[in-house]
């Protein structure tokens, strides 16, 4: 097919790479444009960018779709279709009119649960124990379109935002080369009406753990933030960022005591920190960050 790819992040890369090997012909891909980034603050373009100049295709960077020149050069590219995955623009309805099969996104959640910006942080902060990706034909609605496919996968007691994030692109890659090949055949499934809920963008003011919950939300809210931005407490002082937790359920203690290295009392059983940072220091496994360091009798 003819696709008009269009995604930013890292997320999405797998994405392209599966349609071009699955011979799909990419005319043209759209990215964020290119942002200030590193010590210089030089224009670095986004990953789905590099890649797509890597492979040969024309990369467009707009701004806004929202202008008739924009939206006219797009037509111009008489897609099949376009494939979206975590672009960041809002595709304006003469946008998602152009290509023939209109324009699929890939989400990364069982729609429609986790509608919008944070799906998979939110999945594992909420204690969810699966989740997926759905391939869904768009609308003007924030994730309100029929979904043509999903698929699932189990949420491990131990997984972070960084590993589901990684295999949920992988899910996504293959579902979207499996929905293409089957598209005049797959029944638009509409969206119920009970059980949305939105994933709001993460902010940092929600970082800082709060020992004084049960250890099961704590273990989900430190896994659900890490890599990025990064859960963190305070040990004498010192801001640590907290990348990895397991719940330990036959400890107790007052929330916030230490009752061993990296293992905190929470309101009700506790956790197991087993993955940490220092400031201005690699993130590093729990036998590595202790070497060195001497717990707090409580953290904060």
């Amino acid at each position: 097919m003819k696709i008009v790819f269009m995604g930013s992040p890292d997320f999405s890369v797998p994405v392209l790479d599966a349609l071009v090997e699955a011979g799909h012909e990419v005319v043209c891909v759209y990215s964020q444009p290119p942002r200030a980034a590193g010590r210089g603050k030089k224009d670095r373009p986004t990953p789905v960018h590099a890649r797509a100049e890597a492979l040969g295709i024309e990369v467009r960077h707009p701004s806004s779709l929202k202008g008739a020149e924009a939206q006219a050069e797009f037509a111009a590219l008489d897609a099949d279709v376009a494939v979206a995955v975590a672009y960041g623009l809002i595709l304006p309805q003469p946008v998602l009119d152009a290509p023939r099969h209109g324009c699929l996104n890939i989400h990364a959640s069982l729609l429609p649960r986790w509608r919008g910006a944070a799906p998979i942080h939110r999945a594992i902060m909420a204690g969810d124990d699966k989740t997926g990706v759905c391939i869904m034909q768009m609308e003007a609605g924030l994730d309100t379109g029929p979904v043509l496919l999903r698929r699932e996968t189990n949420i491990g007691a131990d997984e972070t935002t960084g590993s589901l994030h990684d295999r949920l692109s992988a899910m996504g890659a293959h579902a979207i080369v499996e929905a293409l090949a089957s598209l005049d055949d797959l029944v638009p499934e509409p969206q119920p009406e009970n059980g949305v809920t939105y994933a709001e963008k993460i902010d940092k003011s929600e970082a800082r753990v709060n020992w004084d919950r049960p250890a099961a939300e704590v273990s989900a809210h430190i896994r659900g933030l890490s890599p990025f931005p990064g859960a963190w407490c305070e040990m004498d002082g010192e801001r640590i960022k907290l990348l990895g937790a397991r719940v330990v359920d036959r400890q107790s203690g007052d929330p916030g005591k230490s009752l061993g290295p990296l293992l905190i009392a929470c309101r009700d059983g506790a956790v197991t920190i087993t993955r940490a940072q220092r400031p201005g220091k690699r993130a590093m496994e729990a036998d590595e960050f202790l070497r060195g360091f001497e717990m707090p009798e409580r953290v904060d």
